[in-house]
């Protein structure tokens, strides 16, 4: 089995995960994936913290969670977009026809120019999320001096 196919090997075992609700499978062999756009908040109020710092942190945290969400799906787009970009690449490389080959050129181009715009928006995603838990230490320590 080639590097190429052990991946898309994989990103078809991740789809098939990640389809068992459509399977009809038992409901206790079924894996449990949860909504990316499900929120839970918990408010708690604590001594000397008013009831407007509680709103502004809850709010800017549905802000960052929408964020996130937003980004995430912008990085299952372009994992998708290449899951297909490799399975034309191997399709075109089995049929050996000389116009196919010529085509994964332009093809395996794309597929690294996606890759560089997944490791930036994991970067990215890096960034905020530090950002996030920074804000929250931040805002917790300034709860407990009070």
């Amino acid at each position: 089995m080639s590097a190429l196919d052990s991946s898309s090997a994989a990103a078809q075992s991740a789809m098939e995960d990640s389809s068992d609700h459509r399977q009809g499978l038992p409901e206790k062999t079924r894996r449990h994936h949860p909504s990316p756009t499900t929120t839970t908040t918990v408010s708690t109020t604590t001594t000397g913290e008013s009831d407007g710092e509680v709103e502004d942190a809850e709010e800017a945290d549905a802000e960052a969670w929408a964020t996130f969400n937003k980004s995430f799906q912008q990085v299952q787009s372009m994992l998708d977009r290449n899951r297909l970009l490799i399975q034309q690449v191997n399709e075109n490389h089995q049929s050996r026809a000389p116009n196919n080959m010529a085509k994964n050129v332009s093809l395996i181009q794309e597929l690294n120019g996606n890759i560089s715009k997944v490791v930036s928006l994991y970067s990215d995603l890096n960034s905020n999320f530090s950002s996030m838990c920074q804000q929250h230490a931040n805002h917790s320590n300034g709860r407990l001096e009070k």
